[in-house]
C-alpha cells in the first residue's frame, strides 16, 4: 500500500475520509466538487437602509421630519426608527444613510456639542454646530460617512437655519430640503409649494406666488410629500416623525404613513 493510503488508513476522522477517493491501485484522488473550489469573498463597509428626510425654515420657526423605516432592497428591519436626534435644546441633526455611520456621526456631533459646553459654558448655535458637522465630514473625505445630514435650529437672531450637506461636508443654508432615497420625489413637491416654482403665470406676467410661508403651513406641506412619496418610494414608509423647532423649544409629532 502507498504512503498516502497509509496515511489515509491512520485518519478516524470519517469527514476527511470522504474527501478522498482511491483507484484500484490504491492511489489517493481529491474529488472534484464545489466545495474545494477556491471562492471569492466580497465585503463592503457601506450599505443603503434607504430613509428621507425634509426641513423647512421660516422666520420664526424650523420643521424637520423623517420616516421611521428601517430597511434594505425591499426588506424592512425596523418600523419606528427615529432618523431625527436632538443635539443641543435648540439644534436637532438628521441623518440617513448607512445605519451604523448615522450612529457613530450622532456620537462624533454630541461629544463635540459637549465638550464644547463645558469649555464655553454655553451650547454651540446651530450654525457653530453645521460648520463642525461639515469639518467633521470634510476630515473623513478619503473614507466617508455614507450619511446625508440636515443640521436645523434656531441662530442667534431667533430665525430657522437650515443646512444641508453632501458626504464630504459642502455646506449651505436652506429655505427647504430633502434628502435621501425619495428625495427625487420630495424635492420638486418642495420647490412647487415653498418657492412657487413651475405654477406658471396668471394674468400679464405676475408670476403666480406662494401663500406665507407658515409653521402650520410647512406641517402640512411635509406631511403631503411624504404621503404622495409613501405611494412610489417602497423604503419610505411606516410614520412621519416630526420635531417642530421655535424660540420656546423643541415638539415632537407622530404622523402614520402606509406600512406596505
Amino acid at each position: 500500500m502507498s504512503h498516502l493510503s497509509s496515511l489515509y488508513e491512520g485518519c478516524r476522522d470519517p469527514s476527511v475520509q470522504d474527501r478522498f477517493t482511491f483507484d484500484v491501485a490504491g492511489h489517493v484522488s481529491l474529488p472534484n466538487d464545489s466545495s474545494l473550489v477556491p471562492k471569492e469573498q466580497r465585503w463592503s463597509p457601506y450599505s443603503w437602509h434607504g430613509g428621507s428626510i425634509v426641513g423647512i425654515a421660516g422666520d420664526d420657526f424650523v420643521v424637520i421630519a423623517s420616516d421611521t423605516r428601517l430597511g434594505e432592497q425591499g426588506t424592512i428591519y425596523q418600523r419606528d426608527l427615529e432618523r431625527v436626534v436632538k443635539i443641543t435644546p435648540k439644534t436637532v441633526l438628521g441623518s440617513c444613510g448607512f445605519h451604523g455611520d448615522a450612529i457613530q456621526m450622532r456620537k462624533v456631533v454630541k461629544t463635540r456639542c459637549q465638550i464644547y459646553e463645558h469649555n464655553n459654558r454655553i451650547c454651540p448655535s446651530p450654525p457653530a454646530i453645521a460648520q463642525m458637522v461639515s469639518t467633521i465630514l470634510y476630515g473623513q473625505r478619503f473614507f466617508p460617512y455614507y450619511v446625508y445630514n440636515i443640521i436645523a435650529g434656531m441662530d442667534d437672531e431667533g430665525k430657522g437655519a437650515l443646512f444641508s450637506y453632501d458626504p464630504v461636508g459642502c455646506i449651505e443654508r436652506q429655505i427647504c430640503i430633502s434628502e435621501g432615497t425619495a428625495s427625487s420625489l420630495l424635492q420638486p413637491f418642495l420647490d412647487n409649494q415653498i418657492y412657487g416654482k413651475n405654477m406658471g403665470k396668471t394674468t400679464g406676467t405676475v408670476e403666480f406666488s406662494p401663500p406665507k410661508l407658515t409653521k402650520e403651513r410647512a406641517i402640512m406641506v411635509i406631511k403631503d410629500a411624504f404621503v404622495s412619496a409613501a405611494e412610489r418610494e417602497c423604503n419610505t414608509g411606516d410614520a412621519i416623525c416630526m420635531q417642530i423647532i421655535t424660540n420656546d423649544g423643541i415638539t415632537k409629532e407622530i404622523f402614520p404613513l402606509r406600512k406596505d
